[in-house]
């Protein structure tokens, strides 16, 4: 199941932050609304919260966050987002799912293609909206370019007095705005990110399209390391943006991208996405006088792709203006390589006290250096006795050659009797084997949400993560401030899913897909006898350690448990989109027999 924070449209982003070129730029037909909507669901004594936005901290007025001497944006006619629920089909195949977005008259959604089976994006807006025709235009030009550095547009439709824009949503990908809130970046991931987006957005302003919405929001990370951006051309078209001069606003974002990535602080005097603006009055610094041990010739790259009033790098290179020169001056620098592993030297080998030789050796004077005594090897064997002793030896030799000759060959000769003999035995003895256990997934007579204190956590979702569908997903609300599920009363235990296997089996290992990496979990097992187990005690053997998961969650056991009943115990969320929301959940589980 695709992530929230690596697949919602990052259209709702109004946290101030854009370039002082695209600061400048005109508007076309509409503004930017006060705020996102967002809707509140409290448990118990504490609020956990489900946010219909973007989840992005510092989320602000967009005219209000930009430093002085910026155009405000002029108000669009106020169109009314269209009326639609999860469950809702668009063409009789995307069904509506979340809701993720609703701002100026548009909404975004999480989606499934019942057709294809996977999980989407859906930008909705009415037909009449004053942005329709340009969305429908951008959606379009982007979909041509067909890049895979770009997330895909898959779709571009009017129907219904609807227009409607489906994209990809990626599962494994992770946003550079939680990339960024954990810490500055390693010279080498930096170094990659600056080359893949410089060459991405070079070969996208080829074709006649720009971003101008470029922000860590807009950047995603796969498990392999690749950077792909969403909403090329798209973003811009939704919030009625544009500019006199795209490539040189799209490059200086991806230069912002790069000082963010090398500092972990926005490059201008006011904090967006998470990071913490420059000090007001000091102006653009270098990177490497914010932050000690940044790589230098990437700092210069960085203050050479922004605008800083012509005080470009230290070496006064000249600046890059356009994403295809600052591809190049990426190309021309040398190449930054990862950090070597580091592996500890072994310990200086000792020789023992019989080894040094301190028996029988002369203790040395003081003030004397020692000095290691010189072998003298042993005479050779010249004497009469000597000679009688090596022929001795020689014919003993002879004769122990003969007897193995002997041996081999009565062997040969007895050969074919014994292979019959043994043929015979081996049958016999393969009839007694045990033939080996083929791995089997056991079935699930049914599922229930752990609630040790009677109250679960989307107990009505539980059953799409044993459906055999991975697209679907039982997914936790969001929770804010504590990964331990916002540090509830009620949470002390963690939740997660009970599997019932129907009767007591033996249990070889489980695979369980998560909904998100990044969480801590575990695997436990009541015991034979359990009947009905509520509480976390109840669950008292072990199938995996406690420990943070990645994609999957799996077990291979050389013993197997005696269990009817499986837990998959969740004790700390993943962060979503930002430092302090959290949110987890399960895709799919596997019992193995």
């Amino acid at each position: 199941m695709a992530e929230r924070s690596t697949s919602a449209v990052e259209v709702a982003d109004n946290s101030g932050d854009e370039p002082p070129a695209a600061q400048t730029d005109k508007t076309t037909t509409g503004g930017v609304a006060d705020g996102v909507a967002k809707a509140q669901k409290t448990e118990g004594s504490a609020a956990e919260t489900e946010e219909s936005g973007s989840g992005k901290p510092g989320s602000r007025d967009e005219n209000s966050a930009k430093p002085k001497g910026t155009e405000r944006q002029k108000a669009a006619p106020a169109v009314a987002a269209p009326e639609l629920h999860s469950g809702h089909k668009l063409a009789r195949r995307y069904r509506l799912e979340e809701c993720v977005t609703r701002l100026d008259g548009f909404s975004s959604w999480r989606a499934v293609d019942e057709k294809l089976r996977r999980a989407v994006g859906v930008h909705l807006l009415p037909a009449d909206h004053p942005r329709a025709r340009s969305v429908l235009a951008a959606a379009r030009s982007s979909a041509l370019l067909g890049d895979p550095r770009f997330v895909q547009v898959l779709d571009a439709v009017e129907e219904d007095d609807l227009v409607y824009v489906v994209h990809e949503w990626l599962p494994d990908a992770t946003e550079l705005t939680a990339i960024l809130a954990a810490g500055p970046m390693e010279a080498h991931d930096a170094y990659q990110l600056v080359s893949q987006v410089s060459q991405a957005m070079a070969a996208a302003h080829r074709e006649g399209l720009a971003h101008l919405k470029l922000t860590p929001g807009a950047v995603l990370r796969s498990s392999t390391g690749q950077y792909r951006i969403r909403g090329l051309a798209v973003n811009a078209a939704l919030r009625g943006i544009s500019a006199e001069r795209p490539q040189r606003t799209d490059t200086e974002a991806i230069g912002a991208l790069l000082y963010a990535a090398l500092t972990q602080r926005w490059p201008y005097e006011t904090d967006a996405h998470g990071l913490a603006g420059l000090p007001k009055g000091v102006g653009l610094i270098a990177p490497d006088q914010v932050r000690a041990g940044v790589h230098r010739g990437l700092s210069e790259l960085a203050m050479r792709a922004l605008v800083n009033e012509g005080a470009t790098a230290s070496r006064q290179d000249p600046p890059c203006t356009t994403s295809d020169e600052l591809a190049k001056a990426v190309a021309g620098m040398p190449r930054v390589r990862p950090p070597e592993p580091t592996f500890a030297a072994p310990p200086e080998y000792q020789r023992t006290t019989y080894q040094q030789g301190s028996y029988a050796r002369p203790a040395t004077p003081v003030g004397q250096p020692a000095t290691r005594p010189v072998p003298v090897p042993p005479p050779p064997l010249q004497s009469r006795t000597g000679k009688a002793l090596k022929w001795t030896v020689s014919a003993l030799l002879i004769a122990a050659l003969g007897l193995a000759s002997w041996q081999v060959a009565d062997h040969m000769l007895n050969r074919k009797s014994s292979d019959e003999t043994t043929q015979s035995q081996s049958v016999d003895g393969d009839q007694e084997k045990p033939a080996p256990r083929t791995p089997k997934n056991l079935k699930i007579a049914e599922t229930g949400v752990f609630a040790p204190n009677g109250d679960g956590v989307k107990a009505e979702d539980v059953h799409l993560a044993t459906d055999g569908d991975t697209g679907t997903a039982w997914i936790t609300p969001k929770y804010s401030g504590y990964a331990n599920f916002g540090n509830l009363p009620n949470r002390r235990q963690g939740s997660g899913i009970v599997v019932d296997l129907g009767s007591v089996q033996d249990v070889y290992g489980v695979d369980v897909a998560m909904y998100r990496g990044g969480q801590k979990a575990e695997v436990l097992a009541a015991g034979e006898d359990a009947s009905s187990p509520a509480d976390l005690a109840d669950f008292s053997q072990r199938i995996t350690e406690l420990g943070q998961t990645g994609s999957n969650l799996k077990a291979a056991l050389d013993k197997p448990v005696r269990t009817r009943y499986v837990l998959i115990h969740i004790t700390e969320l993943a962060p979503d989109g930002s430092a302090d929301q959290f949110r987890g959940g399960i895709s799919e589980i596997k019992v193995i027999g």
